[in-house]
């Protein structure tokens, strides 16, 4: 059985290797790509998430979503992923083109054309959040959302904000509050699965694919002497190894104005929300078992 999967994301350096294995492995049946304003602007994910998919040669629609977050100024991450989002590699300049639908189009019509479909985002959640506002009938058909995004140990905008959730709180708040099982996949977990830099070396020399993403992840400009994060690779890691993870049931709020805007709150104690729940969250990782799965799977890949 492959799980039916849809990603949303804003590529990036490592939205591109979340991509490389979503559309690699053949337990994952990947649906439809549709790209968001985050890491650099939507013309630039949207053309990232093609150059991906067309480097693996695959027919999978690529759809432009949200310019802009609902109601706070964007703010990229082109200090951390480059000016075009995803240096490190020549793509060329023949990768097509996103389809006519917008991003919210193309998610109803696909998600609405399928059961038990897996929503992937790994950027902020604009597309998200104006998909149940104009078409709440599509929350029946999503099994769940395994979202990269949030902290509940810190963050990297703010000591307490994540970037996705930060770059659209408003966005994120709408999302949990919708009523689909989340799986929240935050920087409590992709902080501590850094690829070292063994693993980095090797991925270069292991094949077509690993020249590439060996290209990008040395262009990276996050991580440090440890290692470098694959924040969204996470969630693909997630869908297929959940036993690597260590999770915990909670409600979880999103602070949307202030200081605090983006932060990402539990109520680990089940006090304040009559002990109801609304995430999955991932507190704990197998970080070596990461590091040799992300190995295994790029090897794999012809």
């Amino acid at each position: 059985m492959t799980t039916k999967i849809i990603m949303d994301t804003d590529p990036g350096i490592d939205d591109a290797a979340a991509l490389t294995m979503a559309i690699n492995n053949p337990a994952l049946d990947l649906k439809l790509v549709t790209t968001v304003a985050g890491n650099v602007t939507v013309d630039k994910t949207t053309a990232n998430a093609l150059k991906i998919v067309h480097f693996f040669g695959k027919d999978i629609p690529v759809a432009a979503g949200a310019e802009q977050p609902l109601i706070k100024p964007f703010e990229d991450a082109a200090r951390i992923h480059g000016e075009s989002g995803m240096p490190g590699y020549d793509f060329g300049n023949d990768y097509g083109e996103p389809i006519k639908k917008t991003a919210v189009e193309a998610l109803h019509d696909a998600i609405m054309a399928e059961d038990e479909v897996v929503l992937v985002p790994t950027g902020s959640y604009t597309n998200i959040a104006l998909l149940f506002s104009e078409y709440p009938e599509v929350k029946s058909h999503i099994k769940q959302i395994v979202a990269m995004g949030g902290s509940f140990s810190g963050g990297n905008m703010t000591s307490a904000a994540e970037f996705n959730v930060f770059t659209d709180p408003d966005a994120a708040k709408i999302m949990y509050n919708a009523g689909v099982p989340i799986v929240t996949v935050g920087l409590d977990v992709t902080l501590k699965a850094l690829l070292t830099a063994d693993t980095i070396e090797k991925l270069g020399k292991l094949n077509k694919a690993g020249e590439m993403l060996h290209g990008l992840i040395t262009h990276y400009n996050d991580g440090s002497d440890e290692g470098r994060p694959m924040h969204d690779v996470n969630t693909i890691f997630y869908l297929l190894h959940p036993e690597a993870f260590t999770t915990k049931d909670m409600w979880v709020d999103v602070q949307t104005d202030g200081p605090a805007i983006g932060a990402t709150v539990g109520d680990v104690r089940a006090a304040y929300h009559d002990g109801k729940t609304n995430a999955k969250v991932c507190l704990d990782i197998d970080a070596d078992y990461f590091n040799k799965w992300f190995l295994e799977e790029v090897a794999k890949i012809k």
